[in-house]
């Protein structure tokens, strides 16, 4: 016997059942991103290596762990599958001259992104995500919005109990310096750092905040705040942000360890927060990238955007008891006996489809107890049973079951069931 094909480790089937709840949020996501003004951009799954070394940064996690997938071409260059979303629309931003349409440009995709990582709960190395920017807009206001974009998608699925998590992680002006003071922090407590967080210190300190190994809660506990160390421009526009959202009445906790784990982000970062899902407790996350459209040439472009992990979000609707809706049943069945029925049958099923009706037929190669079929049509949980018999054949009839309430069962001609069908639906 031959050896069976399994899965690859971090990719994941998603089966019927799952499939609601998928259907749910890119139903409820896409309904939201049009109520804020956003329009839809599918952009590569495939891209240049060199957008994401300069666009995301050779210090961001997953280059510091090779997490991308990248493809050597016989021309000596390289492709990778996307790792993320946001450098792969400012790039179609920029080559698509988006950046001379009215601004904002507003966009949203939904997708799979491809990260090589130890596969956790909600975090595969295959994972869908509804991605969401503002580009064109220095506005604080900006950030708020893709804020309450995720709010508003959170709440419309019925979720409860949420709240922002939300800092500034400063700018080219006021950063570097902060970044000195915690490394020179951090430096003094080297005994105390996993091996991972010596080699975030090195490429990238602010990563370091956001470390999970023990003891570090301790540790950061003591370092220096981002917040002590804003710029005067950098202030102001945070101040603007938290401003905007007591004016909404939104809940948030300033949290000067949320980093995110790419070296683009500046000023506003952000993370929706539901307890669970694993060891994380965000829903979605984002920020401010002003510099990101310069840094794979184009155009200064301010930037804002977030992106939400459709596996993740998954989890969290079935640990907060969150149901999507089942989908409808086919309402019909069409059942036969053998012989000169069956064409019958299936012609009977082609021409209540072609008229917008759901529609099953009782599959059999060598015929079938009406029983059984009776059986097929209650567990599928459709609202008629339509019979075709040799004596309605001969007739030019069928025989129309009804599988619930206490309508009785009734002879229709051929040429008037589909008519007899859709007034009894609607």
């Amino acid at each position: 016997m031959s050896t069976q094909i399994q899965r690859l480790t971090g990719m994941h089937d998603v089966l019927p059942d799952d499939r609601r709840y998928w259907d749910a949020i890119i139903a409820t996501a896409e309904a939201a991103a049009w109520r804020f003004g956003f329009q839809r951009i599918d952009t590569p799954i495939l891209e240049a290596t060199e957008l994401f070394a300069r666009g995301v940064g050779e210090g961001s996690d997953f280059f510091v762990q090779k997490e991308m997938y990248t493809i050597a071409e016989a021309d000596g260059s390289s492709i990778t599958l996307r790792p993320e979303f946001t450098a792969g629309l400012v790039r179609a931003y920029i080559n698509n001259g988006m950046h001379n349409w009215p601004q904002p440009v507003k966009l949203f995709t939904i997708g799979p992104s491809f990260r090589r990582e130890r596969p956790q709960a909600g975090r595969l190395r295959q994972h869908s995500q509804f991605n969401c920017e503002i580009l064109g807009e220095e506005d604080p206001a900006a950030d708020v919005e893709v804020m309450m974009l995720a709010m508003t998608l959170f709440r419309d699925l019925g979720f409860q109990g949420l709240g922002f998590q939300l800092n500034s992680t400063g700018c080219p002006v006021c950063k570097p310096a902060y970044v000195e003071k915690l490394v020179a922090y951090l430096g003094q407590h080297m005994d105390k750092l996993a091996d991972i967080d010596k080699e975030r210190l090195a490429k990238n300190p602010l990563r370091v905040l956001d470390s999970k190994a023990p003891g570090m809660d301790e540790l950061l506990a003591g370092a220096p705040h981002i917040a002590d160390h804003l710029c005067d421009d950098c202030r102001e526009h945070f101040a603007d942000v938290c401003g905007l959202l007591d004016a909404l009445g939104q809940p948030y906790s300033l949290n000067f360890r949320l980093v995110r784990g790419i070296d683009y982000y500046v000023k506003t970062v952000f993370e929706v927060w539901q307890t669970g899902i694993g060891a994380q407790a965000a829903l979605c996350g984002g920020g401010r990238y002003d510099g990101l459209a310069e840094e794979i040439g184009g155009p200064p472009t301010p930037g804002v955007g977030f992106g939400s992990g459709i596996e993740r979000v998954v989890l969290g609707m079935k640990e907060q008891s969150v149901e999507p809706p089942a989908p409808p049943p086919v309402p019909i069945l069409v059942a036969y006996m053998g012989g000169a029925t069956k064409p019958a049958a299936v012609r009977l099923v082609y021409r209540l489809r072609e008229a917008g009706i759901g529609a099953r037929l009782a599959f059999s190669r060598r015929g079938r107890s009406m029983k059984s079929q009776m059986r097929e049509a209650d567990r599928l949980a459709a609202r008629f049973a339509l019979i075709v018999g040799e004596n309605e054949l001969a007739q030019g009839v069928v025989a129309a079951k009804p599988l619930a309430g206490d309508e009785a069962q009734a002879v229709v001609p051929l040429d008037e069931i589909v008519d007899w069908v859709r007034e009894r639906l609607a």
